[in-house]
């Protein structure tokens, strides 16, 4: 179905949305829309919601399965208002997650078990958001792939993550709340706002109504920015994102100073969630 606003897609869109798990997908550009919503769709996703200006295609065979709103994604804070705008239009308790194209969202065991049955899980436990940490995926071959986007020659870092901790507005430490970073956005980090270098983000939560999403990719509730519960450590997930290796081949001021991204430390990614959880990229928390 089209919308051709985001207030239209308000009106019209409750009950389309269901019971959930909606994925939800700002196209930045037209790079990997398809495999982008396809593969949201093969996670056991029931419903997907593409925001998206009407000069990017859509391939014909998801046109009748992709809730489409046409919208201004490059426009300041445009992923923020639009899964505000889905927070708004969801029935209560629809489990919301949200990505630009280009990016692949894996969980523990996501290849024989579906989101709904993670989710299920982490609801028992009690938790109604899961912290995500955005992997830099990226092409070894910049010549072959001149954005940096190649699906085959996928490739990621292994090591160079750390946490930092997070201070709340009075400057003392906030209760279960880290600040990740490491990636692209950590070896480039001269060509990345300070404010954009973090790499966690809430990316799974349950809507209610007055919940909002904050720029830097929190929530406007603390307890569903922290990374566990304070008895045991709960499901984290992995966001596989190509977005800041394209920003950074596009960007002029960045373009021309980086011959490649690969490095030492540069693993080709299997695509298969046992090698982000035998790297530490991910966590299984209670579920086995």
């Amino acid at each position: 179905m089209y919308y051709a606003s985001a207030k239209e897609f308000q009106k019209t869109a409750t009950a389309a949305l269901g019971t959930g798990p909606v994925a939800i997908v700002v196209a930045e550009d037209d790079v990997e829309i398809e495999t982008t919503i396809r593969h949201n769709l093969i996670s056991g996703f029931r419903t997907v919601v593409l925001f998206a200006p009407d000069a990017i295609p859509l391939a014909e065979g998801l046109r009748g399965v992709v809730h489409r709103v046409r919208f201004d994604t490059l426009a300041p804070d445009a992923v923020t208002e639009a899964v505000n705008a889905v927070i708004e239009a969801a029935p209560e308790g629809t489990w919301l997650s949200y990505g630009y194209n280009a990016e692949y969202l894996f969980y523990p065991f996501a290849e024989t078990r579906t989101v709904g049955e993670m989710l299920a899980f982490h609801a028992e436990e009690r938790r109604e958001a899961m912290l995500a940490y955005v992997i830099d995926l990226y092409a070894a071959d910049l010549d072959a792939a001149e954005n940096a986007v190649s699906l085959d020659d996928a490739h990621l870092d292994r090591t160079g993550y750390y946490a930092l901790g997070r201070d709340g507005p009075d400057g003392l430490p906030l209760d279960r709340q880290l600040d990740f970073f490491g990636g692209l956005r950590w070896r480039y980090e001269e060509h990345i706002p300070e404010t954009r270098r973090k790499i966690d983000r809430i990316a799974l939560f349950r809507a209610r109504r007055g919940l909002r999403l904050l720029d830097g990719y929190l929530l406007n509730d603390d307890e569903l920015n922290t990374y566990a519960c304070p008895w045991h450590n709960n499901l984290t997930a992995a966001i596989c994102s190509f977005r800041t290796a394209k920003a950074l081949r596009s960007n002029p001021g960045s373009r021309y100073e980086i011959d490649g991204f690969h490095w030492h430390n540069s693993v080709r990614f299997e695509w298969d969630s046992r090698q982000l959880l035998d790297l530490g990229l991910m966590e299984p928390g209670q579920w086995f």
